[in-house]
């Protein structure tokens, strides 16, 4: 039977997250992505090892219509990204068919149908096991690689299930936010600031890099707790979990916290004035200096 990964995709493009968790399901076996969208994105996920694409245009994602196709066809496993997304309609699908949900897992074993968590601030790794079937989890953005892996990528067009409206609630529409910036957690690169900022100049500084560089902007809670930078931002344990090619991290210490969700990056590079700092433990090309005499020369060599 068949791990099903329904895909998050917005105007049809598909979540970093949901490739992630295609790549890495298909080390285990056959892989179906569940697509509510436009049938374009049926390529998108067959790139990364989706043996079979359910295709269901629609603008929504009907937990309903899921539901009917997962009793019909009875997949092993269904996944989903921890996205907004993702942690809505797999709650709303456990409830309505009675299954076990395994919620923001940064590890599973699909065979023996358990899944990792992190608790206590990252301080215990948890082991859960989900005893329904299907097996159901959903997957913390950035602990597995997106890996190139094409298979053949059948399309299947199900018949639509009528979903009754909600009487609780209605979706009028999305307001995206706009910014220039790539998004934090698809970024391939990511420059964040941390208490050694000081205050919003020094975040503008970071962010001013960022932009020379076409990165991502990222904080630490600290900065995020003294209000410098939005919740939004913030990487680590309580905020997003990223693995870009090259997290640079100003001022930051390095608590455990936050090394929780940028430690998969490919490469670290580190500006901090301790070089007893805990980040430093897993930093690839580390600098021990002031971040406002660091950063601006980091400029000036990238302009020339």
């Amino acid at each position: 039977m068949a791990t099903w990964v329904v895909v998050d995709q917005k105007d049809g493009k598909v979540k970093k997250a949901s490739l992630e968790i295609i790549s890495e399901a298909k080390k285990a076996g056959e892989v179906a992505a569940v697509v509510f969208g436009p049938e374009s994105v049926a390529a998108d996920v067959a790139k990364y090892g989706a043996d079979k694409v359910y295709v269901i245009e629609a603008d929504v994602y009907p937990v309903d219509q899921l539901a009917a196709m997962i009793e019909a066809e009875k997949p092993a496993t269904v996944l989903f990204a921890h996205t907004m997304l993702g942690r809505e309609m797999a709650s709303r699908l456990a409830q309505k068919l009675g299954l076990g949900l395994a919620t923001d897992a940064i590890g599973m074993d699909l065979a023996a149908g358990e899944f990792k968590r992190s608790v206590y601030g990252g301080k215990v790794i948890a082991t859960v096991k989900v005893t329904t079937s299907p097996v159901m989890g959903t997957i913390r953005p950035g602990v597995f690689e997106a890996n190139e892996n094409p298979a053949a990528g059948t399309v299947e067009k199900p018949a639509a299930v009528d979903t009754p409206a909600n009487v609780y609630q209605t979706v009028k529409g999305f307001e995206a936010a706009v910014s220039a910036r790539p998004d934090l957690t698809e970024a391939g690169v990511i420059v964040s600031a941390g208490r050694g900022a000081k205050g919003p100049d020094g975040v503008a500084l970071v962010e001013s890099l960022a932009d020379m560089m076409g990165a991502a902007v990222g904080g630490s809670r600290a900065a995020v707790d003294a209000g410098w930078m939005s919740h939004d931002l913030q990487v680590g344990q309580t905020g997003k979990t990223v693995n870009p090619n090259l997290y640079i991290a100003c001022g930051i210490s390095g608590a455990i916290q936050h090394l929780a969700g940028m430690s998969a990056s490919k490469y670290v590079a580190t500006i901090n004035t301790d070089e007893e700092a805990p980040i430093f433990a897993i930093t690839d090309f580390g600098v021990v200096g002031d971040m406002f005499k660091v950063i601006p020369a980091l400029k000036d060599a990238l302009k020339k």
